[in-house]
C-alpha cells in the first residue's frame, strides 16, 4: 500500500512552488543581476541561505523557472494536437492555448526575454529544444490548413503569432484596466488567427 506525501514532503514542494513563483516576480521586476540569495529567501520567509536547500544556485532556479515554462508549453501544446479536433480548431484551440498562458504569465514570459543569456548552457540548449518542439506542433496544425506554404515560412508565421501575444505582458495591466480580460482574450485570438492566416 502506497501513502500519500508527508505533511512535511508537502511543505517542502510548497516552499519550492513559491519560491519558483517569487523568483520571477523579482527577476521580472529588477533583472537576473538585481536580485539577491537574501532577496529570494525573504519573498518566501526564509533565510537567503536556506534557498540552497531547494536550488543549487540562483542560476539553477532561473533554469527551473524557464524549462519548466518550455515544458509546459510543449506538453499543453501537445495535449491540444492530441485531441482529434478538425485543423481549423485546433488551431483556435493552440491560440487560446497560448493566449491564456501570455495572460497568466506575464512574469515568466519577462524573465525569459530579458534572461535567456543568464542560463547554463545546458539549460539554454534545453529551452530551446523544447520551444523547437512547440513551434513543431503549430507547423504541422498550419500545414494541415496551408498546405501550398513551405515549412520554412509557417515557422516564420509561428513566431511571429507568438511575438504577437507574448509583448501582450509589457501592457498587460493597462489593457485589463480599460477593456477587461475578456475582451482582451476576444482581441488577441482574433489577431493571431489573422497572422497566421494572412
Amino acid at each position: 500500500m502506497t501513502t500519500g506525501p508527508t505533511d512535511r514532503e508537502r511543505a517542502k514542494a510548497d516552499r519550492h512552488a513559491s519560491l519558483l513563483r517569487e523568483a520571477s516576480r523579482l527577476f521580472a521586476q529588477r533583472g537576473f543581476a538585481g536580485v539577491s540569495l537574501e532577496d529570494l529567501g525573504t519573498a518566501v520567509g526564509i533565510t537567503g541561505p536556506a534557498v540552497y536547500r531547494h536550488f543549487p544556485n540562483k542560476q539553477a532556479l532561473l533554469g527551473a523557472i524557464l524549462v519548466d515554462v518550455s515544458r509546459t508549453l510543449r506538453d499543453g501544446g501537445g495535449a491540444v494536437v492530441a485531441a482529434g479536433r478538425t485543423s481549423h480548431d485546433t488551431l483556435d484551440a493552440l491560440i487560446a492555448f497560448h493566449v491564456d498562458f501570455a495572460l497568466t504569465s506575464a512574469d515568466v514570459i519577462r524573465v525569459h526575454d530579458r534572461e535567456l543569456a543568464s542560463l547554463s548552457e545546458a539549460d539554454r540548449r534545453t529551452v530551446r529544444r523544447l520551444q523547437r518542439e512547440y513551434v513543431e506542433l503549430w507547423v504541422v496544425v498550419l500545414d494541415g490548413l496551408r498546405h501550398t506554404i513551405p515549412a520554412a515560412a509557417l515557422r516564420v508565421r509561428a513566431h511571429a503569432c507568438f511575438g504577437l501575444i507574448n509583448s501582450t505582458p509589457h501592457s498587460l495591466q493597462a489593457a485589463r484596466d480599460s477593456i477587461g480580460d475578456a475582451e482582451l482574450r476576444d482581441i488577441l485570438r482574433a489577431m493571431a488567427r489573422a497572422s497566421l492566416m494572412a
